[in-house]
């Protein structure tokens, strides 16, 4: 997508998501690939169904019994970990594994991000792994192994769930029952919020929905004073900072590394230690992402989106220019992270568990608990070098 944000007020060509190159002329794409209608999901799992679930008990007890990959480990209700994969497969069910939420957990809290915490193993968990391994003076390692299990726990002694009590706000939103595939109809809505408290809970606490929802079979989500089990991390803050918050941000990261082989963005301090790794759709093939090396010029919270109809995208039918509210489902998400190469940025996304696993058409996609985490610690002038392995 290619459009404009607003930092401070002044109007910037904000996204080259649909561009070919660097510079290159505007395609005419549609940018439906990357904001595709969001239907309204149900508050909670019906009772009675045969939905994966998963016990607050078998995270606890969780524990690393071998070195055959992380999805053989871990245990619950005498249950290894394996047993535990193999029984969802023989349901055909994707039950989550206890184990695997935990690390995934452990490394979110340490700025290594897993991408959607879901307890599955894939690429984002072992790019993770790998990276923190290496900054802990660990091997290299894609999958879970005993030395670098513990070094995991050894960073936090807090537990990896706890409980959270739904408030009238969480149930009475205000919710959108749908967000409109067509860019124009976004441009109609006060806000483009969440389309539930589902959505909402899972992306406040960095999970996949189906996670949520496994580890609270039958529980309301759309009544006040429900006790729900959720990933115990820094709730997402979808709105702009105040002052004060923006004045406590650490503004520790002073380079970004974007490699758009392996799809993975990395944060550096100046001294050059790694203190943070995310996952991220980064161009493609035939619309690559730049080359090179730029700055950042700004940062923008609770971006809003406004269409330069001059870019004529396929299925924008107007030819006048409109804006989209801010909200967790802008095309944007809730960051712009300003590059000095026009139109370029880094930014969230209404799509958090396709970060990683899809393209982003140029721009440098994360999720939106991640590009949050980013925004609030990297410097104004940070540099951020496009590498190719």
């Amino acid at each position: 997508m290619r459009g404009f944000s607003r930092i401070g007020g002044v109007s910037l060509m904000a996204l080259a998501c649909f561009a070919s190159g660097a510079l290159a002329a505007p395609s005419k794409e549609s940018p439906a690939k990357e904001t595709p209608a969001k239907e309204a999901a149900t508050k909670a799992e019906p009772a009675g169904t045969d939905a994966p679930t998963l016990t607050r008990e078998a995270i606890d007890t969780a524990v690393f019994t071998g070195d055959a990959g992380p999805q053989k480990a871990g245990k619950e209700a005498g249950k290894t970990g394996n047993d535990w994969q193999e029984s969802a497969g023989q349901t055909g069910d994707k039950r989550p594994d206890p184990l695997l939420v935990k690390v995934q957990v452990l490394l979110d809290r340490g700025h290594f991000s897993p991408g959607a915490i879901d307890g599955r193993d894939g690429e984002n968990l072992r790019g993770a792994l790998s990276a923190f391994a290496v900054a802990n003076g660990l091997p290299a390692a894609t999958e879970l192994n005993a030395a670098l299990f513990d070094k995991l726990r050894a960073t936090s002694t807090e537990p990896v769930v706890a409980d959270y009590t739904l408030t009238e706000a969480d149930v009475s939103g205000p919710y959108v029952s749908k967000i409109p595939p067509k860019m124009e109809d976004q441009a109609d809505l006060e806000a483009v919020g969440y389309t539930d408290a589902r959505e909402m809970l899972a992306e406040r606490f960095h999970m996949a929905p189906a996670l949520l929802t496994a580890l609270n079979p039958d529980k309301p989500l759309d009544k006040a004073g429900t006790v729900i089990t959720v990933a115990a991390v820094p709730p997402l803050e979808t709105g702009k900072p105040s002052a004060e918050d923006r004045k406590a941000m650490q503004k520790d990261v002073a380079r970004v590394t974007v490699d758009k082989e392996t799809r993975h963005l990395r944060a550096f301090d100046k001294a050059g230690k790694l203190v943070a790794f995310y996952p991220a759709s980064i161009g493609s093939e035939e619309k690559p992402a730049p080359s090179g090396q730029t700055t950042v010029k700004g940062v923008a919270f609770a971006p809003t989106y406004t269409y330069n109809p001059k870019y004529a995208f396929k299925g924008v039918k107007t030819k006048e220019s409109f804006t989209i509210r801010p909200g967790p489902n802008n095309p944007v998400g809730v960051v712009w992270i300003d590059l000095s190469i026009p139109s370029y940025g880094i930014h969230g996304t209404p799509e958090p568990e396709k970060v990683g696993k899809t393209e982003s058409h140029g721009c440098i996609r994360l999720t939106n608990w991640d590009v949050r985490d980013l925004a609030s610690r990297i410097e104004s002038g940070a540099k951020v070098t496009f590498t190719d392995d």
